[in-house]
């Protein structure tokens, strides 16, 4: 089955397309490119499960997501659906340390997404920003005063938690 034939098989429970879309992505079947085409013109549904096969494959390997895909998913931290935008910030939290100099933007509409009334995007911006954090760039100098004060408003303790560990590995690394 190609990309194509995967997304509009009817019969496919969604996290089943998930699982296929990424193992396309891992064994290099399709580019993630191809997958990022069919997701921009797919509503959000659709958008939200191949971001999530994205995100599925550049946990294990973070190297096949080029710079096309950091934009796709930046851009896609501001989208309507809940689901869109934490999948993207769990991808960029994933592949972040492949661009540490074109993180600007990202972060920018990850803090914005820490603001969200949704806890699993506050959470996803989290892991992401967190990641970021314990890159040690000069993003930091803005990033921690941030982090901190999302710390002081977070209800969740569990979001709390992702600041204040990657806190503490920065912390860590600087000391060596």
């Amino acid at each position: 089955m190609d990309l194509k034939e995967i997304i509009n098989d009817k019969l496919l429970k969604p996290k089943v397309k998930t699982e296929l879309l990424s193992q396309h992505l891992l064994e290099a079947k399709d580019g993630i490119d191809q997958i990022i085409i069919l997701a921009s013109s797919a509503k959000d549904p659709v958008r939200a499960t191949c971001i999530e096969a994205i995100e599925f494959a550049t946990k294990i390997k973070p190297e096949i997501a080029g710079s096309s895909c950091l934009d796709f998913v930046t851009a896609n931290l501001a989208a309507k659906a809940p689901r869109v935008k934490w999948e993207s910030a769990k991808v960029i939290g994933n592949i972040a340390h492949l661009f540490p100099d074109r993180l600007a933007l990202p972060v920018e509409k990850l803090l914005v997404n820490s603001e969200n009334p949704g806890t699993v995007v506050r959470w996803s911006a989290a892991y992401a920003l967190g990641e970021i954090i314990k890159l040690n760039t000069s993003l930091n100098t803005e990033l921690l005063p941030a982090a901190r004060a999302i710390i002081e408003r977070e209800e969740k303790n569990s979001i709390k938690k992702i600041y204040l560990e990657a806190f503490r590995k920065l912390t860590k690394d600087l000391k060596k």
